[in-house]
């Protein structure tokens, strides 16, 4: 056997050692219940005690300690796998819309509610550990879905640029540069105060004066 011919039979083994082991990892998924959103081997669900009383019909968890960067697309993706998601929400400020880290999750399925309550409660997720719990029916309140939204951060930015490059009336740009007048006279107040040798450069600017009317003649 030439050199040629042992080199691709060494890669033709290679190729079928990678698709067995590939195989495996295929039939482990598969065989396994949930996937860790760290990745690695699938895991299988434990067998636990059946939920009773109203628990039992619950579909609505509790997910406290949710770390920075695991948002509602990053919930929604992640929940998923064990079934169907029926809402979802994360509690956010409403002027900042920042996450107060816990929020509400609805399955459709009870048994799927119970399995995850007991599947992800103390898992250690981004050095947070996940708080979760299920709420009874009776425990809901009827307003935690209302006005329910999926968060788009605000362009404060673009506000900004907007309100500032906006036409002004002749009244509004007289009060707007006795307003910048005022606060650089202050400043200047301020500098002589503090025994500073220094004059503040010019404000290039001019409150306009209001057009006359005029009167045309009667004919």
């Amino acid at each position: 056997m030439g050199a040629k011919a042992k080199k691709a039979l060494k890669t033709k083994l290679k190729k079928v050692a990678a698709a067995s082991q590939a195989a495996e990892k295929n039939e482990a998924a598969a065989a396994a219940d949930y996937l860790p959103l760290e990745g690695g081997k699938g895991r299988k669900i434990p067998e636990g005690k059946q939920a009773e009383g109203s628990t039992a019909k619950a579909t609505v968890l509790y997910i406290g300690r949710i770390p920075h960067g695991f948002y509602e697309s990053e919930m929604e993706a992640y929940f998923s796998q064990f079934g169907k998601i029926k809402r979802l929400r994360v509690v956010r400020n409403r002027k900042t819309g920042k996450s107060k880290h816990y929020g509400f999750l609805e399955f459709e399925d009870p048994e799927v509610a119970a399995i995850v309550a007991d599947c992800m409660h103390n898992y250690l997720l981004f050095e947070h550990l996940l708080q979760v719990h299920l709420i009874p029916q009776e425990q809901v309140h009827p307003k935690l879905w209302r006005g329910y939204f999926k968060y788009r951060p605000v362009d404060r930015v673009k506000i900004q640029r907007r309100r500032q490059n906006k036409e002004r009336t002749l009244d509004e740009h007289k009060k707007m540069v006795q307003k910048i007048m005022k606060q650089s006279k202050k400043r200047q107040r301020s500098i002589e105060a503090a025994g500073l040798d220094y004059v503040c450069p010019e404000i290039v600017g001019e409150v306009l004066q209001a057009p006359k009317k005029i009167k045309f003649a009667e004919d």
